[in-house]
């Protein structure tokens, strides 16, 4: 190339450079703009949530275990006395926040010095929540007096909110349980499963929770293999819920990482158990799903 159009073209440099630098300029002011509106939409969400929970009654101080401790038998105390009459409580309480800060709600209802204590969370997978359904059937039937009922909606509520099965972080909550955690996949992949066990907020919010409390039995809903999973507790337990809503009992793998296998192996002698639903639940079904949860614990 000669000398005399190397130096035209660094004599145009100059106002090729100003032609090009107020486009680009423009295009970084609209997309810094964009990201800032998301970042305030997505605040101004999570603060409108926690609005509506302190005008409803949910939001009461700071994030909650169940009221009691448990011995090392794992028997909450009976001294501790029932917050109303009878023995039998209905209270909601936020047991934590999700990576976005959207809270993680409970219901407790029931009598909390029973020993015979029930868990059911309607959702894990942001885009398998039919089970909420049956949370919500489960929360409108009466305390029971004879059993401590807890209820979570929702332990995925980011995932939820943009029907992802993964969490905000792209991590697959049902993956990240320290029970025989191992890598999987990588951020976003479906079954990736973070960077250590436990490494994702609302994993931990329920460890802390399980913990506490200490479950006799505790039924996980996904979805849509229309099956109750025989997932390594008590295959009684197990195969008699399954009679009482009309699925088949089988065995499916035992997932890495997984929600029940860390219970049933973290708390020998109770039974956690996964209930894969079909793609939609009318509402008698959700209805029957509850009725039958119940009758676990029952007389």
């Amino acid at each position: 190339m000669s000398s005399g159009r190397m130096s035209r073209l660094r004599c145009n440099d100059g106002p090729m450079r100003a032609r090009w630098s107020a486009p680009l300029m423009s295009v970084g002011l609209a997309a810094a703009f964009g990201f800032g509106m998301l970042w305030v939409m997505s605040a101004r969400s999570a603060h409108g949530e926690e609005a509506r929970d302190v005008r409803s009654g949910l939001e009461r101080g700071d994030d909650r275990l169940p009221r009691s401790s448990h011995s090392e038998t794992g028997a909450r105390p009976s001294a501790q006395s029932p917050t109303s009459g009878g023995g039998v409580v209905d209270e909601r309480i936020i047991l934590g926040r999700s990576v976005r800060g959207r809270p993680i709600r409970a219901e407790e209802m029931g009598n909390p010095a029973s020993q015979r204590r029930l868990l059911l969370v309607g959702c894990l997978h942001g885009n398998e929540c039919a089970g909420i359904a049956i949370a919500k059937a489960l929360a409108a039937e009466p305390s029971p007096r004879n059993a401590d009922v807890w209820i979570v909606f929702d332990f995925n509520p980011d995932g939820r909110a943009v029907r992802t099965r993964q969490n905000a972080r792209g991590v697959d909550l049902n993956r990240n349980f320290p029970f025989r955690w191992r890598p999987i996949g990588a951020p976003g992949a479906e079954f990736y499963s973070g960077i250590r066990a436990g490494s994702e907020r609302e994993t931990r919010v329920a460890i802390r929770f399980i913990d506490a409390l200490r479950p006799t039995i505790s039924i996980w809903f996904h979805q849509h293999l229309d099956v109750v999973d025989l997932s390594g507790g008590s295959a009684s337990v197990e195969r008699r819920y399954a009679r009482m809503v009309g699925l088949q009992a089988r065995r499916l793998p035992r997932y890495p990482g997984s929600a029940t296998s860390w219970q049933n192996h973290v708390f020998p002698g109770t039974s956690a158990f996964v209930v894969e639903l079909p793609r939609s639940l009318p509402p008698r079904s959700a209805e029957r799903y509850a009725d039958a949860a119940l009758a676990l614990v029952g007389p």
